[in-house]
């Protein structure tokens, strides 16, 4: 597992993460959540020292563990599943950041359980999120999150305990000296690129593959965003297109395991916006019910790339965190169903109305299911005028 050194870097990056998700800066005082697994108690204790001595109030949750959800969905009513405890609403309102510590004893241990009651669970969440991401609008509210070993993930993505934890080590850049600074250098290259692709005003963006021939289109008012500090890793950039321009064949090649049951081979079909073909390989039933989650969970609420010139992931890893930021040879591109991210607005996220996310194609939904394909691909950016450029190819942004 971790040394006490990887540790502690580990916490550094993640705070680095949680400040620079921020637009304001961290005061003494605030309230930062620090929710986590069991297996991840280490890096917890780590982050609450470090919390404290920057003079900020962290308040330490430990996550239901797999027998207790498992439980929840199998003994619990309906009215249980849905509970949102008295007092939750209050913290949420005053929640200055959170730090999310997943390290799941077991990925699969819902499989058994009703898609429609984990979407319900779903759903009696949602205003909770909605209030942080109305005060991450404000930049009154920044998170972050990462992955810690554990042998279920290790298991489920084919390698051992000590080759899983060394993919994190790398991914996160934890076996050099001073991570920070290796992540400080790829968060002011991201910004070069995320300028490039702003600076052209693309019409529609033309996905194209073995098995991809998708149009989608940014919409107006559009920014791209990523390497923000609210995953780690991340190195994705992406946006939040105009849902009802999304047209043609998506197709993922990496597998998906959610809310315990394992997807692959994902293929859909958009027509005007809506995924109106919709198979799998595996676990086609479990996707379609995800799907009609609600009226935008067969929508696209975000588009996505990754530079392999960045990113040191090169195998899957049971875990769509590090999965949606594979490297490997021809580096990934993702969409997500379901819901869109309002920071890809290009001003200030806060004047974002619930009718002005409407008129510009911003998805709404509780869904947000990321969707991975790590083929070689080339994306063209196509201009109102007729003209076309390629903009990224295997695996690299060619800016």
């Amino acid at each position: 597992m971790f040394t006490k050194t990887q540790i502690e870097r580990y916490a550094d990056v993640l705070l680095w993460g949680l400040e620079t998700a921020r637009t304001e800066s961290y005061h003494k005082g605030d309230i930062v959540a620090v929710n986590f697994d069991l297996a991840a108690m280490k890096l917890a204790e780590a982050l609450h020292v470090k919390l404290l001595d920057k003079k900020m109030n962290p308040v330490v949750r430990l996550s239901l563990t797999s027998v207790m959800e498992h439980n929840l969905f199998r003994h619990g009513s309906m009215e249980q599943i849905v509970f949102v405890p008295p007092g939750e609403e209050k913290l949420t309102r005053n929640l200055n950041g959170s730090i999310h510590l997943r390290a799941p004893a077991s990925i699969t241990h819902l499989k058994d359980v009703d898609p429609k009651a984990i979407g319900k669970r779903l759903v009696s969440r949602k205003p909770l999120r909605d209030i942080l991401n109305k005060r991450e609008e404000a930049g009154l509210y920044g998170w972050t999150l990462c992955t810690f070993t554990t042998e279920e993930l290790a298991k489920k993505a084919g390698m051992t305990v000590k080759e899983y934890t060394n993919q994190i080590i790398r991914a996160c850049y934890l076996d050099k000296s001073d991570p920070v600074r290796e992540w400080r250098s790829i968060h002011e290259n991201a910004v070069s690129i995320k300028e490039w692709l702003n600076s052209m005003r693309a019409k529609a963006f033309h996905v194209e593959s073995e098995h991809i021939d998708l149009y989608i289109v940014p919409g107006e008012r559009r920014k791209w965003a990523g390497v923000s500090g609210h995953n780690i890793p991340s190195f994705e950039l992406f946006i939040s297109p105009d849902w009802r321009g999304t047209e043609g064949i998506y197709y993922a090649d990496q597998p998906s395991f959610r809310s315990g049951n394992y997807v692959e081979g994902v293929r859909l079909t958009f027509v005007k916006g809506e995924a109106v073909k919709i198979t799998a390989k595996k676990g086609e039933q479990f996707l379609v019910k995800q799907l009609g989650l609600d009226q935008g969970a067969s929508r696209v609420g975000e588009f996505s790339l990754t530079d392999k010139r960045f990113s040191r992931i090169n195998r899957f890893m049971a875990d769509t965190l590090f999965d949606e930021n594979f490297g490997g040879p021809y580096g990934n591109c993702h969409i997500a169903v379901g819901a869109s991210y309002s920071d890809t607005y290009d001003e200030d996220p806060a004047e974002l109305t619930t009718e002005m996310k409407e008129k510009l194609g911003f998805n709404d939904s509780a869904l947000h299911w990321d969707l991975v394909n790590t083929g070689k691909k080339r994306v063209t950016a196509l201009f109102a005028g007729g003209g076309k450029q390629v903009v990224y190819e295997d695996g690299i942004f060619l800016y």
